[in-house]
């Protein structure tokens, strides 16, 4: 089966397997049976790895020789207790046993090939609606770009999506790709997106192998991409333990090409494709027939996850990254203004991670008009005012430095003489100020 059904059709045997199941008849003695057989045989000709095959199918038929098996004439009971079997040899989660009857009344658990065009085309029209899970992309200040998305989608449908995507950040000198949500999806859609951040002769990615048809399917950069590389763009990846497959994918292959940093969580561990297998006409059986094979590491992430070069929470995982980025870029950079840039940003962030607490006694200190500005305080928050305009809020970088509202290139800064505030200086990134005396009560 080529990787580029594997999401799809998952996606669709969950939906099935959720249809309503009433009138649930038992199970025989002879049905038990057959049924731990034909989950045996499947996993036994169909699992990734043949030796933990063979020794699954061990235990599950001791485990019928001993009755373990024999009470559960509830088919869902049955399942479950065969899944937790099957998973207790290796833990993959991939290996499921379901209860699915071929029917339910009017209802019938197999589409037609007509009905699974249809419903992919509905599909396809609700990823669309979606966005292809694109939920967010902008450019941060340093300029650093940032592209949140929750799946890599079938490239076939959502290119012209990443496309744009691209083209947007194409000017950016670091991106940060927010997987913490990122459930995964389709190889190609790694493979392209991965093909924009290297140039030269393409790069092998990734290999599939598949038990089932012995085949080894590779993935390299693609030779061409609508628009511009960016071999030298600094990458990050954000992580948590929700991010899994594909997600996984795309951060382990660029991890162990080491251009990019992975910060946050471990990932969830999932490397396996599978197919699901009707054993009966009220079992089916989901197992790994497949693993993925790093050309570098010989391996992959099953089981362990991916596991980032900076560890830190989900919910501190963008904040890090940022802060890493901008001093990674000024580590890099030759100019004395541009210094300058990443150190204002990088004070900006820093107030965000660690919040400043200015003595009441200096916000006091502050409060009063400078020319037509007003500066005030209420309920130990600062507030700027220029002229009938509404008040801002001032956000403390320093204990004299102040962010205006939510303006991250502009300040105020308060200047003392002998240890009295005599002047209001207003300050952008680019090195503009203006400085305003304080009227004398």
């Amino acid at each position: 089966m080529k990787k580029r059904d594997v999401f799809i059709l998952f996606f669709l045997f969950t939906i099935i397997t959720c249809y309503s199941q009433k009138n649930i008849e038992k199970l025989t003695t002879k049905e038990i049976k057959e049924t731990i057989d034909a989950v045996g045989k499947v996993i036994k000709e169909k699992y990734v790895f043949p030796e933990i095959a063979n020794t699954i199918v061990e235990l599950i038929n001791s485990n019928l020789k001993k009755d373990h098996y024999k009470s559960l004439s509830n088919p869902e009971e049955l399942a479950k207790i065969l899944t937790k079997d099957i998973q207790s040899i290796n833990h993959d989660k991939h290996l499921r046993v379901f209860y699915n009857p071929e029917s339910q009344g009017r209802e019938s658990t197999e589409m037609s090939a007509e009905d699974r065009e249809k419903f992919l085309e509905k599909m396809r029209e609700m990823e669309k609606r979606d966005n292809f899970t694109f939920k967010e992309v902008k450019i941060l200040d340093g300029n650093i770009g940032y592209i949140n998305f929750r799946g890599f989608r079938d490239p076939e449908y959502a290119s012209e999506t990443v496309i744009a995507t691209m083209n947007f950040l194409s000017n950016t000198d670091a991106i940060i790709f927010d997987l913490r949500n990122n459930g995964g999806g389709y190889p190609q859609m790694v493979q392209l997106l991965s093909s924009y951040f290297f140039d030269g002769d393409p790069i092998h990615l990734n290999t599939f192998y598949n038990r089932v048809d012995e085949t080894n399917e590779q993935f390299w950069t693609l030779p061409y991409v609508p628009g511009k590389r960016l071999p030298d763009v600094q990458l990050y990846i954000l992580t948590s333990s929700s991010t899994f497959s594909a997600a996984e994918e795309f951060s382990y292959n660029l991890k162990h090409l080491k251009r990019a940093v992975i910060i946050g969580e471990t990932s969830g561990g999932g490397a396996h494709p599978g197919e699901s297998f009707q054993i009966s006409k009220k079992f089916k059986v989901w197992t790994s027939t497949g693993r993925a094979i790093n050309p570098i590491t010989n391996s992959n992430w099953e089981g362990v996850g991916v596991i980032p070069h900076i560890k830190t929470s989900e919910k501190d995982a963008l904040i890090s990254a940022r802060l890493k980025a901008l001093d990674s870029l000024k580590s890099v950079n030759t100019d004395v203004f541009r210094n300058d840039f990443y150190d204002w940003h990088i004070g900006t962030l820093k107030a965000v991670q660690t919040p400043v607490n200015v003595p009441l006694s200096s916000l006091k200190s502050y409060v009063g008009t400078y020319a037509n500005l007003a500066i005030s305080l209420e309920n130990g928050v600062l507030y700027y005012q220029s002229g009938t305009d509404s008040k801002v809020k001032l956000t403390p970088i320093d204990n004299s430095t102040f962010q205006y509202g939510e303006l991250t290139d502009v300040r105020l800064l308060f200047l003392r003489k002998n240890d009295q505030v005599e002047a209001l200086m207003t300050t952008n990134v680019y090195g503009r100020s203006d400085t305003y005396t304080k009227d004398k009560n």
